[in-house]
């Protein structure tokens, strides 16, 4: 395993992060997660991505029983805050209730004091910043989190919560985006942005919800067992099953034999060469699905073969940085 500073901070983290947002507490068992995250461990990752809203808060609770034991000072817990976990108004959103009560039960699932980053998961557009950031700077200070981050926010959003985050002398220091050689809309305006003020990246989805690893063929049905069935995942991964993306991503298996790596392995390696992102988080439902794509951490691309997998993909990529505001909710969910 191979470790990065989480942008400009003193974190340090393993370049793969573990998450469990479509697996844990609901497609697979406890036994087959608590497995998964044991090989996590065994293969060097000590961070670990989550948030309470996975599952209905069972993914926190299944985390939380499968790290127990494990010497806490040398882990990075990740979790997030703002979608509902419960069916009151107050159950949601940034706002100062929500924020100050979602971080106790987190704390309480997860069987720790304290987490290493806590994570807007969305921006709030129904309350105001300033709100949101001062109880994130009263969950820092009451040492209930060592850092803050943000998720899919804009550059915008992120450089006014981090002069806020100055203010108030709290470390926002990370932005949990989607990416992907499929996926790059953060390249133009977000990266930069982060860059500038000192936040890394904590990439979820660099596999593309599993296109990249080659087992969507064009024209063939989908596989059974696939994220593609399952209801929870599928509508993440459809707007990638068109034939000319899968067409394409057929096309990468040359290269990936040249470098030595699976389709998945190249795919995780693709997006660790950007020097803006910390870590990328890989999710598992096997055990050996977490080996595998480890074996991304510390691999070096050439850039000629770089460019050649650009030239591929560039045709069916999305580039546009208006899609992080175009995703975003609207209004408090």
């Amino acid at each position: 395993m191979e470790f990065r500073h989480l942008g400009r901070s003193g974190l340090i983290i393993s370049e793969i992060a573990y998450g469990n947002w479509l697996t844990h507490g609901s497609q697979v068992e406890e036994d087959a997660a608590v497995a998964c995250v044991r090989a996590a461990l065994d293969t060097g990752i000590t961070t670990f991505d989550t948030a309470d809203v996975y599952a209905g808060t069972r993914a926190e609770a299944v985390l939380g029983r499968a790290l127990k034991g494990e010497r806490r000072e040398g882990l990075e817990i990740l979790t997030k805050v703002y979608w509902p976990t419960g069916p009151g108004r107050n159950d949601r959103g940034l706002g100062r209730k929500h924020i100050m009560e979602s971080i106790n039960g987190s704390l309480r699932r997860l069987q720790t004091d304290y987490v290493d980053l806590y994570q807007a998961h969305r921006y709030d557009t129904s309350t105001p910043l300033e709100e949101t950031m001062t109880a994130f700077a009263d969950v820092v200070h009451s040492g209930k989190a060592h850092y803050i981050g943000v998720s899919e926010w804009t550059a915008e959003q992120i450089r006014a919560a981090h002069a806020l985050a100055q203010e108030l002398r709290i470390p926002l220091v990370s932005n949990q985006p989607q990416y992907s050689a499929l996926w790059r809309v953060i390249e133009a305006e977000v990266v930069p942005t982060c860059a500038e003020l000192g936040l890394g990246q904590i990439v979820f989805s660099p596999i593309a919800q599993g296109v990249l690893t080659g087992k969507y063929l064009p024209g063939q049905p989908v596989p059974d067992g696939s994220r593609a069935t399952d209801e929870n995942g599928s509508q993440f991964v459809a707007r990638y099953l068109r034939d000319e993306v899968l067409e394409r991503v057929q096309q990468l298996r040359p290269l990936a034999d040249e470098a030595g790596l699976s389709l998945a392995q190249l795919s995780v390696a693709w997006v660790l060469q950007n020097p803006d992102v910390s870590a990328a988080i890989i999710g598992a439902s096997r055990p050996e699905q977490v080996t595998e794509n480890v074996r991304a951490a510390g691999v070096k691309l050439d850039s000629e073969l770089l460019k050649r997998m650009d030239a591929v993909l560039a045709p069916v990529a999305e580039f546009d940085p208006a899609r992080t505001a175009e995703n975003a909710p609207k209004s408090r969910p």
